[in-house]
């Protein structure tokens, strides 16, 4: 009975630890430098870099670490990491995770086209639903580290869509999850999806 309480203390000790490790009071005061590109709050008024705010952690975290390590490519981002330490790494994702994110505009003439692979895929192709991952209203999945989608630029996402199905980012695992289904997608149906991402929430 003992090593079976003392087993579940560590395991929520550990838990909790994981948990806490990104402070976000402690985060904002070291953004600065990030916005120039991504906004004060996460929120870039330029479409070709990223919205932060609203982010999950866990997939803030893995792209920092990714992005430092050399594992994703993203040469605005080149040094600007080096002297990032593990801490400031997860209070940053910390930060911009506890901010809210600004949503689009899809274009009228993109919505059912997008809506319909968002929604349902290309099942006969072997494509799953983005909903499935990333949830119907585009919120993601945080605990399992599947990114917000929802109001993103569509610039953005359709660059990474593209990258992933032309093999120029690779760091969504060994399963290549993101690979195989953008594979599937051709490029109207990637600006028709990018679209109906920049107005969902």
């Amino acid at each position: 009975m003992n090593k079976l309480l003392v087993s579940l203390l560590l395991t929520l000790g550990i838990t909790g630890v994981a948990q806490a490790a990104g402070d976000a009071a402690a985060g904002q005061a070291k953004v600065a430098v990030c916005a120039g590109c991504h906004g004060a709050d996460g929120n870039s008024a330029a479409p070709n870099f990223p919205k932060l705010a609203g982010q999950g952690e866990r997939y803030l975290l893995k792209q920092l670490q990714d992005i430092k390590a050399g594992n994703r490519q993203v040469l605005e981002m080149t040094g600007i990491l080096t002297n990032v330490s593990e801490q400031d790494m997860a209070d940053m994702a910390a930060y911009f995770s506890s901010q809210s994110m600004s949503i689009g505009a899809t274009d009228p003439a993109l919505l059912a086209a997008g809506q319909a692979l968002y929604r349902g895929g290309k099942l006969n192709e072997g494509m799953p639903a983005c909903s499935g991952c990333h949830s119907p209203n585009g919120a993601g999945n945080a605990p399992a580290g599947f990114p917000r989608l929802g109001g993103q630029h569509a610039q953005y996402v359709a660059k990474q869509l593209t990258d992933f199905r032309e093999g120029n980012r690779t760091n969504d695992g060994d399963t290549m999850t993101m690979r195989a289904i953008a594979a599937k997608l051709s490029n109207k149906d990637i600006a028709a999806i990018s679209s109906y991402i920049q107005g969902l929430h």
